[in-house]
């Protein structure tokens, strides 16, 4: 790897880190220069314009969420859609992961008026939805789509809950589910 594509990596985490910590509020092109400890100059010289700065950042926060992921249900593993769905809860639910879910959420919001939100919205959806479809356990010719949007439109909704409401919040509808699933 060469020094630029060192010093480049290191920017693209110092970014990540960034949004995780301020969300997407605090992303002008000098807002992210700071944040990456550079000039907006020197940020420029390592990517092409402001979206594709944004764009590595959040690919590198999905990257965070797609390590969670293989650890909680590894490549070969299937679930039933309850078990899946109460596993990715309490992900959702996971200290470590509320700012991930946060600075999702802000991208989908985002997704209706720019890119790159839109994009990346539709790219890490589907990415998301793949990685559920893979690890669900359903009888053939069962709705495997359907189901796994399912289980993403819960997890998603936890995390607007939790951002609207807090976390005792989140934290009871999850139980719900979990409690309507085991009944």
């Amino acid at each position: 790897m060469s020094v630029r594509e060192e010093q480049r990596e290191k920017v693209v985490n110092l970014l990540a880190g960034h949004l995780l910590e301020t969300g997407l509020s605090q992303t002008s092109l000098r807002q992210l220069a700071s944040a990456a400890g550079v000039s907006d100059r020197m940020l420029l010289y390592y990517f092409p314009d402001k979206a594709a700065v944004l764009s590595a950042a959040i690919e590198r926060v999905a990257a965070s969420l797609a390590g969670a992921l293989a650890e909680l249900v590894p490549e070969g593993t299937t679930l039933p859609p309850h078990t899946l769905l109460a596993q990715l809860s309490r992900l959702t639910m996971r200290e470590d992961m509320r700012p991930v879910f946060r600075v999702w959420v802000e991208i989908v919001a985002a997704a209706r008026q720019e890119e790159p939100y839109t994009t990346l919205a539709a790219t890490i959806i589907a990415g998301f939805r793949d990685w559920i479809v893979a690890r669900l356990d359903m009888a053939d010719g069962a709705d495997r789509d359907a189901t796994a949007m399912a289980i993403l439109a819960f997890v998603d909704g936890l995390a607007l809950v939790e951002i609207c409401c807090g976390m005792d919040a989140a934290k009871g509808a999850a139980n719900a589910v979990e409690n309507l699933l085991n009944h």
